[in-house]
This record gives structure tokens, C-alpha cells and sequence, in this order.
């Protein structure tokens, strides 16, 4: 199985790094095959034209989609499963992640009467997070995530759709004991589910 990850991190000094590469072993040892769309590394271009927004804008398909999105467009379609590994930046994914959808999904390739996009058979999102989430606004903030991502940006566009909270894990505030803990469990689940990718 092919896997397309979208992977949203400014530092590899980071837990979202290491799940990362978690993740990747995990698949590769279940003999999977992935590309990787490292958003940061790439220099990707988050911010949308205003070509791009009158395209978008006006549904016109007649005007040009540049060579970067329709690089993650034929990444998407090659692949079976879609993973976003991503941090929790004020409740939000980082703006990378945020300007890739806005200029990834395309009218006529994710919406629309016509639609180029397949559908995928999977949509994982692993989100990490500094904050517990046993705190009742953290849990409401994970809902309406789950919406965004899950419910309008996913939607159907996968048979199946799953998130992740890797929660706990700040450097400071008294946590350091509680990340290094967090963050050898986290790894393992994150392997496990690289190496059990069709199983569920």
C-alpha cells in the first residue's frame, strides 16, 4: 500500500519529528511504500494568490493551478492513505498545513459538480499537543478540530477518517517527567500503527 504523509514541523527538535519517523518505520516494516510531502523543508508555498483565490473564487477551471499544487495533487492520487503529522499551534495546525489545504483542494479536483481527487481509503490525522486533554476546553478545542479536519476538510473525500491526540507533551510547566514518559508510549503506539496500517 502506498501512503502520502503531509508532515507540518519547523524543527526536527521536536516529539511531531520523532512520531514522524516513528510512523515511517512502522510502515516500511510491514513493507508499505510512502512519499513524504515535508512542508517546511520544501519551502512550501502556504500563501494563496490572487490568481489562485479568483480561480477559486469564480470557479474557473480554465485558469491554471501552479506545478507545486498539482505536485500534491498526483501524490494524493497515487497513494491509498493520506497521514497529517502535525503539532497543535493555538488550537489550530500549523499555517503550512492550513495554506496547503486552502491551495491543494481545488474546485474541480476536491470539490465540485466533477471531481479529479479519488477517494482515498483512509485519512489519519496524528496531532500532538502540549496541553492535557483531560482539561474540559481542551477537549472541546480537540471537537471542533475534529470537525475542521474530519468533517469539512476530509468529509468524504476518504471511506475512512481517524485523529490522533498525542497530548502532554511540553517541554517546562513541571512536564518533563511526564513527556519523557508520554513520548516512549507515544512512539510505540505510533510504530504499531505504521506496522498495522490495513489492519484496521
Amino acid at each position: 500500500m502506498n501512503v502520502f504523509i503531509v508532515y507540518a514541523h519547523p524543527s526536527s527538535d521536536s516529539f511531531t519529528y520523532l512520531a514522524k519517523e516513528e510512523f515511517i518505520k512502522g510502515l516500511l516494516d510491514a513493507g508499505h511504500t510512502y512519499e513524504l510531502s515535508d512542508l517546511y523543508a520544501m519551502q512550501f508555498n502556504e500563501t494563496m494568490s490572487e490568481d489562485e483565490y479568483l480561480r477559486e473564487g469564480y470557479y474557473d477551471e480554465s485558469k491554471s493551478i501552479l506545478a507545486d499544487v498539482l505536485e500534491e495533487q498526483r501524490k494524493i492520487n497515487d497513494a491509498s492513505v493520506i497521514v497529517f503529522i502535525y503539532p497543535v499551534f493555538w488550537t489550530e495546525a500549523p499555517a503550512k498545513l492550513v495554506g496547503w489545504f486552502q491551495r491543494v483542494w481545488t474546485y474541480g479536483y476536491a470539490y465540485g459538480p466533477e471531481i479529479s481527487m479519488k477517494q482515498l481509503e483512509k485519512a489519519i490525522f496524528f496531532v500532538t499537543m502540549g496541553a492535557n486533554t483531560q482539561d474540559k476546553i481542551r477537549q472541546e478545542q480537540v471537537e471542533a478540530m475534529k470537525i475542521i479536519m474530519l468533517g469539512d476538510r476530509i468529509h468524504t473525500r476518504a471511506k475512512n477518517k481517524e485523529m490522533h491526540i498525542f497530548d502532554q507533551m511540553t517541554r517546562g510547566y513541571g512536564n518533563d517527567e511526564n513527556r519523557t514518559e508520554n513520548q516512549k508510549k507515544y512512539l510505540a503506539q505510533i510504530y504499531q500503527m505504521g506496522k498495522e496500517l490495513t489492519k484496521n
